[in-house]
């Protein structure tokens, strides 16, 4: 029971980065080609309702 969860998670933890990383290159690929469109906006809106860009932490010293 406990492995199998172990699995989950990995799963997890991996496949949806590398989905919304696939989604972003997706749309800045459709973008580069024929401009903004529908299509694109909304990979992008997945990609960051997914996983959204974080600003770089700035360092206190």
């Amino acid at each position: 029971m406990i492995q199998k969860r172990i699995a989950q998670w990995a799963v997890m933890a991996v496949a949806v980065p590398l989905a919304a990383a696939g989604a972003r290159k997706l749309s800045h690929n459709l973008e580069a080609r024929r401009g903004p469109s529908r299509a694109s906006r909304m990979l992008t809106k997945g990609a960051d309702l997914i996983r959204p860009q974080k600003a770089k932490r700035r360092r206190l010293w």
